[in-house]
């Protein structure tokens, strides 16, 4: 080392490096600090190759996981094997991410990953992180339930410690921490000598890695000049960096700063695959709650008096309005508080939601009062339309609420609450696969906190026969969703202030770093581009009066000058820097809306203003149009006693991509006929294109069996085997060689052992199958 803190934009200049050199192609890397001498003798203990040829040759039958799940384990080891043996710098990954859909098992797939890796002592010691203490008392347990090789579990096997545990003992394999934990003890510790080795663990597995871990942007040499590094690296990326270990990402929804940390998935399982799986469940098109006021907006007039509530205060006073107010449906419950809005809305979810009734309801209100004001008129308009409601059956659980952990626990396990409403603590991590509704009476504008929210609700639970989820959606959140983007901001640090911004304009300037000063009049340009839209009011004025100008014309003038007449204008109008810092957000007033609301109409959300008929004729033409491009399409129509499963599943991705699922399509044809057939994809797309009609698949099911029965003399076995058969092809689809192998039959032998009982013809037996389902239009 020579002494410089450790820096990754000079990594070659900074922090401590340290080469394993027992091995000629290990390169060195560059440490937070020093690895301690009990860290330097375990490392001497390992064989890394051994534990690698471990971990291919022993099998995962004992883990008791899905097929998906132990893919994406051997996929990890398999990348990490790959890393360790690299030859070159480039191939020597310590970063791995896994990407599955919310509601497939990541706790569980990690915790058989990480009993292989500590089994087969490739690590010493890991460290599992979570953001909130109630998914760290969740993973706790699943690794005190799950269990291992001889029906033990993993804390029976080996030494975990959990949250209230700070320091991991000598035969600790496993900690579970938070990051805020983390963050106090690596960047602010009481005592130095209190701070965690970089050896202190070898693997650190991320939980919900794509959380508020917010990457901040390197520095550029530029910037390297003249701002302090903690402006930019993040305490999260500074707690992973600290440790010197491989760092394993679990994620459902991938953001970019994500796959920045992590890199590209090394395993990847998707909602709609897990859909198509039979391992989530799947949703119908989002019923559209409309009102008057959600549509028209609530306008006051200038010089109207209205009712206030002072947030600081809580108090409620009348104001004058000097300028004319108009607010939409996007800063409703937010910077307007409309009892009237909430009532209707609450009604109209009364009618669709009977709480008394099996499965659970989550809501999601704007604020923790917002979330108290729904408590209230749900249980009113639950008792009016459905005539009673039981004592605690709705719930506000909110960071704000009493307990909120026993809230948490008595939502998941206990009848009581069966209606949460909730702000942003249960938008993640939390599995209650009772949820069968879920409510948007907040709009939000992430696509993957979107995607966590809808996770909720996509658990199996066979226990209330569980086949979809539905969305109300009384915000217009479709209409306001953003899309995924990948654009970077140029303000990477946006709490900066002006003043500091202006500062460091006029000190490189002093300093003749013009090349610095333009990197910072660029951000000081994107930040007041922010912010002058938000100025208004007496604010605004203020700005203008010490200006003399409008935010607008000083962004043109700042764009078209250098960066030293910009630090002499604001060294001239230095009021206006106060002006610009000066936010107060959280003082201002909470407008009460006296105007009252109605209800306009409840319509199904089937995608840029479809109609069931337009989506259906949509669905038509989409699966004509592609009949040459998508092969599967024309075994589906034209061959179906040749359909395999991997066939069927890639139409079923094909349509889901394109916006058709089985669930969206059932809706629209309820929709359109008042009719419930609980249709197949392929009833879909046979009635599409050959204009089949529809009627149930367990139906075509039971009619295909009774006349492959009746075509000639069965044994008493094969009866009883085809009658199986036929009860596994209603919950698959289609049952071919390799569904027999690896599905529900493969403990009895798989597809050689029922085979023989049908004399070497089984592979005939399932093409009839298939071919008869379709005979006659069923």
């Amino acid at each position: 080392t020579n002494g410089r803190p450790r820096l990754a934009q000079i990594a070659e200049k900074s922090g401590i490096w340290f080469r394993d050199a027992r091995r000629d192609a290990n390169h060195g890397r560059d440490l937070d600090g020093w690895i301690s001498p009990d860290g330097l003798l375990a490392r001497m203990k390992q064989d890394i190759p051994a534990a690698h040829a471990k971990l291919a040759a022993e099998s995962t039958d004992y883990l008791g996981l899905r097929d998906y799940q132990v893919r994406a384990i051997r996929a990890v080891e398999a990348a990490l094997a790959k890393a360790d043996g690299a030859t070159q710098l480039a191939d020597a990954k310590k970063h791995f991410l896994v990407a599955m859909a919310t509601g497939t098992g990541k706790t569980r797939t990690a915790i058989g990953l990480v009993y292989r890796l500590l089994k087969s002592q490739r690590f010493r010691r890991v460290l599992f992180l979570v953001d909130r203490t109630s998914l760290g008392e969740q993973t706790a347990n699943a690794f005190k339930d799950a269990r291992l090789e001889s029906l033990q579990t993993f804390t029976e096997i080996y030494n975990m410690k959990e949250l209230a545990d700070v320091q991991p003992e000598p035969t600790t394999r496993l900690q579970i921490a938070t990051i805020q934990g983390l963050v106090r003890r690596i960047l602010f510790p009481s005592d130095p000598a209190d701070t965690p080795p970089v050896d202190q663990f070898d693997c650190i597995v991320v939980d919900e890695c794509h959380r508020g871990y917010g990457l901040d942007r390197e520095m550029s040499d530029g910037e390297l000049r003249f701002r302090d590094l903690e402006d930019y690296v993040s305490k999260f990326r500074h707690v992973l960096d600290h440790f010197d270990a491989v760092k394993i990402g679990l994620t459902a929804t991938p953001a970019l700063h994500t796959l920045q940390i992590f890199g590209e998935p090394t395993f990847r399982y998707g909602y709609r695959e897990a859909v198509i799986d039979g391992n989530l469940i799947d949703y119908e098109p989002p019923v559209r709650i409309v009102t008057a006021l959600a549509e028209d907006g609530i306008h006051w007039e200038a010089g109207s008096e209205v009712k206030a509530l002072d947030p600081q205060t809580m108090t409620v006073d009348l104001v004058h309005l000097a300028d004319e107010v108009e607010i939409d449906i996007d800063s409703f419950n937010k910077r307007v508080r409309t009892e009237s809005f909430n009532r209707v809305v609450c009604a109209e979810l009364a009618r669709h939601i009977d709480p008394n009734l099996p499965g659970k309801t989550l809501i999601f209100a704007a604020t923790d009062s917002h979330a108290d004001l729904l408590v209230g008129l749900l249980q009113e308009a639950f008792e009016a339309e459905h005539g009673s409601l039981e004592d605690g059956a709705v719930r506000k659980i909110t960071g704000a609420s009493d307990q909120p952990l026993q809230l948490i626990r008595r939502f998941k396990n206990e009848r009581l609450p069966s209606v949460a409403v909730t702000v942003d603590l249960l938008t993640t991590g939390i599995d209650v696969p009772t949820i069968t509704n879920i409510v948007f009476l907040r709009r939000v504008r992430s696509r993957i906190l979107y995607e966590q929210m809808l996770g909720r609700a996509t658990r199996l639970c066979p226990a209330i026969d569980k086949t979809t989820f539905r969305i109300f959606d009384a915000v217009d959140l479709y209409g306001a969703l953003e899309g995924y983007t990948d654009m970077l901001p140029v303000v990477t640090a946006p709490n900066l202030p002006f003043s500091q911004l202006v500062r460091e304009l006029r000190e490189l300037g002093q300093a003749g770093d013009e090349e610095a000063q333009r990197t910072v009049l660029e951000q000081l340009l994107a930040k007041l581009q922010r912010r002058r839209r938000t100025l208004k009011g007496d604010t605004l004025g203020l700005f203008e009066s010490q200006a003399g100008m409008s935010p607008a014309e000083l962004v043109a003038q700042l764009k078209g000058g250098s960066p030293a007449a910009a630090a002499s204008w604001f060294e001239a109008h230095s009021l206006v820097v106060g002006v610009l810092d000066t936010r107060g957000e959280g003082a201002q007033p909470l407008y009460i809306s006296e105007h009252e609301d109605s209800l306009r109409r409840t319509e199904r959300g089937y995608g840029a203003g479809q109609k069931p008929d337009d989506y259906l004729e949509g669905f038509a033409a989409f699966v004509q149009s592609h009949m040459n491009q998508i092969p599967a399409l024309l075994v589906v129509t034209q061959r179906p006693r040749e359909l395999t499963r991997k066939q069927l599943k890639d139409v079923q991705l094909a349509l889901a991509e394109a916006g058709y699922t089985e669930a969206s399509l059932r809706t629209a044809w309820q929709d359109k006929t008042n009719a419930d057939i609980a249709a197949s994809i392929l009833g879909f797309v046979r009635q599409a294109a050959l204009g089949d009609p529809l009627i149930d698949y367990d139906v075509r099911v039971d009619r295909a069996l009774q006349r492959i029965l009746a075509k000639k003399k069965w044994t008493s076995p094969q009866r009883d085997w085809l009658t199986r058969i036929a009860k596994q092809i209603k919950r698959e689809k289609i049952v071919d060689r390799e569904a027999i192998d690896s599905g529900a039959f493969a403990a009895e032998g798989g597809f050689s052992r029922i085979d023989k009982t049908f004399e070497g013809k089984l592979a005939e037996v399932l093409a009839d199958f298939g071919e008869t389902l379709w005979k006659d239009a069923g």
